[in-house]
Order: C-alpha cells, then structure tokens, then sequence
C-alpha cells in the first residue's frame, strides 16, 4: 500500500498518520456525463463495450478498503454516465479481479484482463500493488489508474499512469500545515521500529525536512507493551508536533500512554484519519488529536458528494475514507472513455490537465507527473452519541499540499 506510508497505513488497526472551481475541460465541475459528451471516443466500434479492468483487494489484509473504493467506483460510473453506464453509446463493461494485496496476483490479473481487451485498469488498493502494475501500463501502452495506494513513486512513474486519490506527500504536507510555517520548528515522529515506521520517518524528514524543520524519531519496538519509557523520551524532546505513525493492535495503548505522561498539554499531536471502525480506539486522547484527513464522511456538500452519497446508500454503504477514490476513478475513466474511445494515447492527453469536481471538491490532473492536486483536510473527532464522528477544522486548498513536479522515468 503506501510505503505504507499509505495503503499499509489504513490496516483497521492501523492509527497511522504518515498523515486537491473552475470550469471542467468538458462541462461544467461535477456535471454528470460530461465527459462521455462530444468527441469522437468509439465511433468505429459503435457496437462493442468498453472493457475496463478493476484490480484491486476483494480479500486479503486491505479487503475493507477495497470495499470502499468498489463501493465509490459504483457509484462515480453511474454519476458520471447520467446512470445509464454508457459512453457514445457503448456500455462500459467493467471486469473485476482480486489481488489480494499482492503484486504477483496483480500482475497476473492485468495481464489476463489486457489479454481479454481492457485497455483501462484500476484499483490499487495497495502502494506495493501499484508500483508493479504501473510498469506494466507503459509497456503495454494501457491507462493506469491507481487508486488509494498513496506511494509518492505512483506519480510521474510514466505517462500512462495516473491515480484516483491522495499521495504521501499530500498526507504529510496536511500534517505540518498544523504548526503554520515548519521552517525552525521542531518535529518528532514516533512509530514502530518496522519497515513501516522507518518509511513515515523517512517521509516526515524528506518534506517537513526540506521545508526547513528539524525532524527527530523515536522508534518504539513493534512488540512492546510498556510505551512509557518513549514517551518520556519525547517528552524531553520538547517537540512543535508531534507525527505519529502507528500500525499495530496496541494502538490504544500507545494513545492512553502519551495521554497519562501530558504529552498532548505539551505539543500538537498529529495523526492520520483512518476509517470508521477505527475512531473509537483512540479512547479518551480523541477530543486531543489533530488528524489530517484525506476524505471522510461529511467532508464536502457538492453535487459529487451528493451522488457518492446516495449511491453508496443504495448499496447499503456510507461515506468513508476510500469511497472517494473509486467514484474520481470512474469519472476518470469516463472522461478518457468520451474523449479517447479506444485510442489510449487520446485517454491519456483528455486527462492531462482535466479540471473537474469530485466528492471532495476541486480536482486537476497535473499534465507534466499525473499528480493529482486536490483539497486536504484537518479534522477533530467530538463525541457522538456513544462513538466518534469526524468534524472538519479546515479545507486545505489544493495548492497548498501540491507535491513537486515528478518528471516522468
């Protein structure tokens, strides 16, 4: 998933922080359909569907979030077709395929699903996923969208690759954006000793770093039960923010620890939003966390998110953390459908520098990497009736959180 910096992030135990109005190329921001309008995308095969690949967890570790995002793909494919699930005519014929969260089940489902004519992809629901799948697009000249998994290298990795949701840098950058200008200000990063805590270290110190901050870590062992001791250690560290990073089942541990030694009377503690189930395990520390959200329900109130919202409904869903990923997916896809038809270059050149609205609100597909620039968010949990519900503080505007431009490899 992310270096998990992302998609191992969002494991349901997982409280990891690691932590983008103008007129659409096509219609109107948001407008259902508008892509699929114009253009000469399937002429020449009138009659025949468009094959579109899903590759993404049905099962394995990240099930829950690939549920979300086939939830939301659902959702955005009826939006923007106008429900019908056409494009110029053609039913959008989508192929789903589970990988489980492993790279070698992913490639083997791509290659199936190319073989059988699918000249789109998406999915990802793991940054590991992604990173094998995005090659494959360019040396098969198929469109790659990669959905949550939030690894940095998915941008710029080629020019058939793009991605439906946030990166890590966006996740971090909303991060700092907590303690105003970085630059002089001291940060600490507290995780596991794990390849998934050195990987959050080593984003933190690479963009709150190069902004000028000076970024310190404290590594706790995966397996330990008594927090105390780190605690105290970054209590005399005397941090600005404090980023915490943690993917294990003794989260609420580590919350109620950093809760009793005062640490959030004495800096601004950070983490990243996960999913619903998740909001409760943060115990009494949850009214003193500032989490950086990439999409929660609730988060917006435009026409997109009306749609995601009633559309998730007639499934039987809700809003939450990765439903926005798959409906951007399904308005990209639509979008490359009705400007490409089954000309992949052409999908590819209607989607650089698309301008658009999503759930979450203004959206613009960088031309030059495939960044995708889009609003972030900085949320509170408050207490709702005997659980948690997130409640936003501030909308980041897209500029504000936009990664530097990755020149294509």
């Amino acid at each position: 998933m992310s270096q998990r910096w992302r998609s191992t992030r969002w494991k349901m135990a997982a409280l990891a922080a690691v932590a983008g109005l103008a007129m659409t190329a096509c219609g109107n921001p948001g407008s259902p359909g508008a892509a699929a309008n114009g253009g000469d995308g399937g002429a020449s095969k009138s009659g025949e569907a468009f094959k579109v690949g899903l590759v993404y967890s049905k099962s394995g570790p990240l099930a829950t979030y690939g549920a979300q995002y086939r939830q939301g793909f659902t959702a955005g494919l009826k939006y923007a077709t106008n429900g019908s699930g056409k494009v110029n005519g053609r039913t959008v014929e989508v192929t789903e395929q589970d990988d489980a969260a492993d790279p070698a089940k992913a490639t083997a489902a791509v290659t199936t699903l190319v073989g059988q004519g699918a000249k789109i992809i998406a999915g990802s629901t793991s940054s590991g996923v992604a990173l094998q799948v995005a090659p494959m697009a360019k040396d098969n000249k198929i469109l790659f969208i990669s959905g949550p998994a939030a690894v940095d290298a998915v941008t710029g990795a080629n020019k058939y690759t793009f991605r439906s949701g946030r990166q890590t840098y966006q996740d971090i950058a909303t991060a700092g954006s907590m303690i105003g200008d970085v630059k002089g200000k001291k940060v600490t990063v507290f995780a596991q000793d794990s390849a998934f805590g050195k990987a959050n270290e080593a984003g933190v110190k690479a963009i709150l770093g190069g902004k000028g901050a000076t970024v310190s870590s404290v590594l706790a062992p995966a397996a330990a039960t008594d927090l105390t001791p780190f605690a105290t250690q970054i209590k005399s560290q005397k941090p600005d923010l404090l980023f915490v990073a943690w993917a294990g089942t003794n989260a609420s541990t580590m919350w109620q620890t950093l809760d009793q030694q005062g640490i959030f009377s004495s800096t601004t503690v950070v983490t990243g939003l996960d999913i619903k189930p998740t909001h409760a395990l943060f115990g009494a520390a949850s009214g003193k966390i500032d989490f950086l959200s990439h999409f929660f329900d609730g988060a917006a109130d435009n026409a997109a998110y009306k749609a995601l919202d009633s559309g998730l409904k007639e499934q039987g869903a809700t809003v939450d953390l990765f439903t926005n990923d798959g409906f951007t997916a399904a308005q990209m896809v639509v979008q490359a459908l009705g400007k490409g038809g089954d000309d992949v270059d052409k999908m590819v050149s209607s989607l650089e520098g698309w301008k658009f609205e999503g759930p979450k609100g203004a959206m613009e597909i960088r031309a030059e990497d495939h960044a995708l620039l889009q609003p972030m968010f900085t949320v509170k949990l408050v207490k709702d009736g005997s659980g948690f519900k997130p409640e936003r503080v501030k909308t980041l505007d897209p500029s504000a959180v936009a990664p530097p431009v990755t020149p294509f490899k």
